[in-house]
This record gives C-alpha cells, sequence and structure tokens, in this order.
C-alpha cells in the first residue's frame, strides 16, 4: 500500500486562455511545490479544473506533471465518470499517464436517496479492478455536488481492495470525528486525510494523518509544519501556525465559494508562480476588489511585502 501520510496540495492548472493550457509553466510550479516538504500533488482535481478538461488535456497535463516532478512526488489523479464505464476509462488513462494513485470522485448516481451500497461499492471495485492501483475515498459536502457515506456505505468500501485511504471534506468537525470513530473501531490501515479547508489546524489536531487540499497549493511549506507540530504534540505551534494558514483559506474560499480556483490562481500569479490568472468558462475570473483582498491577504500571511 502507497504511503499517504502527508501533504498533498491540489495543483492548479495553468492555462494561456479559456482554450489552451500552459503547458511551459507547469515545470516551474511543479519545482516551485517540490521545495516545500509535500509528500504528493493531487492532477486534475477540482482545484485543478479537471471536471472543466477534455479526456486528452487531463491526461496530457497528468504526463506533464508526472515528468516535472521526476519521482520527488507522488502523483494522484482525480477520476470519475457519469457511469462505471467512463469511470475505468478515465482511471486506466490515469493509470497509463503515470499516476501512483487515484481519488475518485463521487458522482451523480450517488444522489440517490436512500444511497444503495452495493451500487458505490460496485462502481469503486470496477476502478481498482480495471487499475491495480490504490484509491482513495472521497467524501464531499453536497453543497459542492458531494455524498457523505453513510457507515454501511463506508463499511463496503473499506472491502474493496486497494482503498489506501479517505479524503474527508465534510467541512463538519462533528462528521469529522464521526468518521474518524468508525475508522478506529474497525483498526483497518487506512489513511485519514483532510480536505477541510475550515478547519485545517483543528483536523491535525482531532487525528488527521495528512491532508489532500486545493488550498494547500499555498502557503505548502506551513501545511507541512502545522502537521508535524500536531504530530510532536506541540499544540500551540499547531495554533499558531493553524490561524496563519486559516486567514488566507477564509479570503479564497470566501462566497461565492465556487470563485475559490480563480482566487488560488490570483494568488499564484501574485507570488510569480503562474504567469496569469486565467480560469476556462463557466468559470469567470475575479474583479479589481475582489483582487485587493486576495493581495491584502497574502501580505497578511507574510508572503508579500506590503
Amino acid at each position: 500500500m502507497i504511503d499517504l501520510g502527508g501533504i498533498i496540495p491540489a495543483i492548479a492548472t495553468p492555462m494561456l486562455d479559456g482554450e489552451r493550457l500552459d503547458f511551459d509553466a507547469i515545470g516551474p510550479y511543479v519545482d516551485w511545490l517540490a521545495g516545500t516538504g509535500a509528500l504528493g500533488l493531487a492532477v486534475n482535481v477540482d482545484t485543478g479544473e479537471g471536471p472543466h478538461l477534455t479526456r486528452d488535456e487531463r491526461r496530457e497535463v497528468l504526463e506533464a506533471v508526472r515528468a516535472a516532478a521526476a519521482g520527488r512526488l507522488r502523483i494522484i489523479a482525480g477520476v470519475g465518470g457519469p457511469s462505471t464505464a467512463d469511470g475505468i476509462a478515465n482511471a486506466r488513462i490515469a493509470r497509463d499517464a503515470g499516476a501512483d494513485a487515484l481519488l475518485v470522485f463521487p458522482i451523480g448516481a450517488f444522489l440517490s436517496q436512500p444511497l444503495r451500497a452495493d451500487m458505490v461499492v460496485a462502481y469503486h471495485r470496477a476502478i481498482a479492478d480495471a487499475t491495480g492501483l490504490p484509491l482513495i475515498l472521497f467524501q464531499l459536502q453536497p453543497m459542492l455536488g458531494g455524498v457523505l457515506y453513510p457507515d454501511e456505505v463506508l463499511d463496503g468500501l473499506l472491502e474493496v481492495p486497494g482503498v489506501a485511504a479517505i479524503k474527508e471534506a465534510s467541512f463538519d468537525p462533528l462528521r469529522w470525528l464521526a468518521l474518524k470513530a468508525f475508522l478506529d473501531a474497525r483498526g483497518q490501515p487506512i489513511t485519514l486525510l483532510t480536505g477541510n479547508d475550515s478547519f485545517i489546524a483543528e483536523s491535525f489536531l482531532l487525528g488527521a494523518q495528512g491532508a489532500l487540499l486545493g488550498f494547500a497549493t499555498l502557503l505548502t511549506a506551513e501545511h507541512v509544519a502545522l502537521q508535524a507540530a500536531a504530530e510532536a504534540g506541540d499544540v500551540p505551534r499547531a495554533r499558531e501556525i493553524g490561524a496563519r494558514i486559516q486567514r488566507l483559506a477564509d479570503v479564497i474560499f470566501a462566497p461565492p465559494v465556487a470563485d475559490y480556483r480563480a482566487r488560488t490562481k490570483e494568488a499564484l500569479t501574485m507570488l510569480g508562480v503562474l504567469p496569469r490568472a486565467v480560469t476556462r468558462p463557466p468559470l469567470l475570473p475575479v474583479d479589481d476588489a475582489e483582487r485587493a483582498r486576495i493581495r491584502a491577504a497574502l501580505v497578511a500571511a507574510e508572503l508579500l511585502d506590503a
């Protein structure tokens, strides 16, 4: 089983304009992240506008990131599809492009209530069987198009061969604690990754073994230091680092939440990591007032000079 117990930033996808990707910008971006102590990179997930890319583009981005990482970072690919056949096809493409593990997104069919455990398990099992890669389950709040899996569904999912981790992104501390207790009771070696940008430090103090976060593409080294402090039992240090991280996260993830992708790219552009802050329609750019708020937050986070 792959070791996923660390900080895994979900990377943004550099773009020249709304239709063309900027492959030349990927190498310097990956090099920048590789120097932070991050464990891996998540590619073609929401932060990278994966749902807005074509199948060929997702493959090309993954290949470019894999080449740039040159073995320094684990590569996790976001996969899924409206049908099992699509999910399998996309997962095989990710495998062949060099992914080390797959983050399996919940799909529209899972929004049915009550949720059939056999349907969810069969979908994940088909992807595992077709690729042979480790899987990361993804529990995501419904407001963002996700699913919070009931215990009976989780029970079945944890029986799927190759399930190595769960990304928990309910944005609900009580739900987080319930999942942690559920996993502890099973005693199964599953890595619990936080995806909760709304309580990052608290996630680690409450038992996160790593993080797969879009926001961790910013302040990445600080996320690594936060995890180290929490694991060392240095609560004051963890709270200090966490407060600095959270102040910027709250600006990037302010309402409307869908704009976090554009805000993240604006921040990376201001930091000189990306050459431009272009998103793919229907995602829209932020306005000048929003840019000013982002710049002020980067200054407050000590990433930019005033």
